[in-house]
């Protein structure tokens, strides 16, 4: 019985980890995904920028995401849809300043707004005396706040609702604090019109007990040297140093709902919430509201007011410049239309001129086939000839004529000579060659039939001879 007992809890735990699984893959894919990306040339520091800016966005962002020069926005928009990426965050740089414009896919709407200052994760981690970054506060979602941001207006509504969108919803009833590791504020300064955006990492720490106890919960083993017993340890926290000074009270003391990880935060009881900022710090003023993706109509714009005729040649314009694209476009289709067509024929066109040239190479080496034939029975009978007389020469016998077969009665191909072509026997061929080509040199004909030698140059001789003579002296 108990091992029946073991096998159901077992097969119950595998279930609940299955069920789990799916649940996780469904909130990933519910989520709100985004690209960060940077235009043009910015700078390092702005680049720098951008990977702080994924830092905040995880883990629903593409951390390790390259940009390469050429990339356009139409690179980004073909990748987004299979992945499921929701919003884009892209740094651009002006002559004016910096930009950083927020758009929603696929169609809208697009806030820039101008950075008027900004500091680095790595200045902002420096200036603090203990930080507080591990990589286990990058593995959950921040949690969102927006402050001063319940006011008049179309753009704090749409401002409010893309911040919203950027990250996930949180179900209250449900949520774990353990997974709550991370903040992001948004906060509007009406005196100025400026929004300040900064990153929080969250800790809890335990209240109502001494600096000692507090140290001893969190396994730092004290100095006790200067103590006679361990109650003035305990009791008496003025020897402690003041940089572990915390500024706790009721402003961020609560009563946990659930234990958390840390040491000494059990479900009912107080705790104090600290943030401890991780960067990076910006500080952004809106400055337009694009209704489309990075080229819609202006629904908002910060310093310039446009009338309503304005407005409408603007409206009037913009038509006339997408019935022109519609235009364009249509022209370009019927183009490649054509030119296909076209392609076809010519395919067509050049299989039927192959394959007549093929039917005419089938004929003509029908024709020449016979000839060849004949050529190869030739070459094997002058084989067998060579053959049978080797054998004769060398056994002295003649030869059975299995192994050297009777040549072929088939008539030959080859043109027959005629009769009165090459009767004559080669020795008076070649006297009759010789004396049409005429005499040597050195003889002359007479007027006989018979060949007479010239006579010698006797002068030329003898001094040919003298000068020999002179040669040997």
């Amino acid at each position: 019985m108990a091992r029946k007992g073991k096998g159901k809890s077992k097969a119950k735990k595998t279930l609940k980890v299955t069920s789990n699984k799916i649940l996780e893959h469904s909130q990933i894919n519910r989520a709100p995904h985004s690209f960060v990306v940077h235009r043009g040339l910015v700078g390092s520091n702005i680049r720098q920028l951008v990977v702080d800016m994924r830092k905040v966005m995880e883990p629903y962002t593409a951390s390790n995401l390259r940009v390469h020069r050429k990339n356009v926005l139409k690179d980004f928009l073909s990748v987004a849809g299979p992945l499921g990426v929701t919003h884009i965050l892209a740094f651009t740089r002006s002559e004016t300043g910096i930009n950083f414009k927020v758009s929603r896919l696929p169609r809208g709407p697009t806030l820039t707004f101008r950075i008027k200052s900004y500091c680095l994760s790595k200045d902002v981690i420096s200036s603090l005396k203990r930080h507080s970054m591990y990589a286990q506060q990058f593995e959950n979602h921040p949690l969102l706040v927006l402050n001063n941001f319940a006011r008049e207006g179309l753009h704090f509504k749409l401002m409010s609702t893309m911040f919203q969108n950027m990250f996930p919803s949180i179900n209250v009833n449900k949520i774990q604090l353990n997974d709550i590791r991370r903040c992001v504020l948004f906060n509007f300064d009406p005196e100025t019109n400026l929004i300040d955006f900064r990153h929080y990492s969250i800790k809890i720490v335990p209240v109502g007990m001494s600096r000692g106890v507090k140290k001893l919960i969190q396994t730092k083993i004290p100095n006790m040297g200067r103590y006679h017993d361990v109650s003035e340890y305990l009791l008496n926290p003025g020897y402690l140093s003041e940089s572990e000074a915390e500024q706790d009270g009721p402003h961020n003391e609560v009563t946990l709902p659930q234990t958390v990880k840390s040491r000494g935060n059990i479900a009912a009881h107080q705790s104090a919430v600290r943030l401890i900022e991780i960067g990076p710090r910006m500080t952004l003023q809106l400055l337009k509201i694009e209704e489309g993706l990075w080229d819609g109509e202006v629904i908002y714009h910060e310093f310039i007011q446009k009338t309503d005729e304005e407005i409408a040649e603007i409206k009037k314009r913009k038509a006339k410049k997408r019935k022109l694209k519609e235009n364009r476009r249509k022209q370009q289709e019927q183009n490649v239309e054509k030119k296909k067509l076209a392609r076809d024929k010519q395919k067509k066109k050049s299989l039927a001129g192959m394959k007549k040239k093929e039917k005419e190479e089938d004929e003509d080496s029908e024709v020449e086939q016979p000839a060849a034939d004949s050529k190869v029975m030739d070459e094997s009978s002058n084989d067998d000839l060579e053959d049978a007389d080797w054998y004769r020469k060398e056994v002295g016998e003649e030869p059975d004529p299995e192994f050297f077969p009777v040549k072929s009665t088939r008539p030959s191909l080859k043109r027959k000579m005629k009769s009165s072509e090459n009767t004559k026997p080669k020795k008076q061929k070649f006297k009759e060659e010789k004396a049409s080509k005429g005499p040597k040199k050195g003889f002359q004909k007479n007027k006989g039939s018979t060949l007479t030698a010239k006579k010698p140059n006797l002068k030329k001789k003898v001094h040919f001879q003298q000068k020999k003579g002179k040669r040997k002296q």
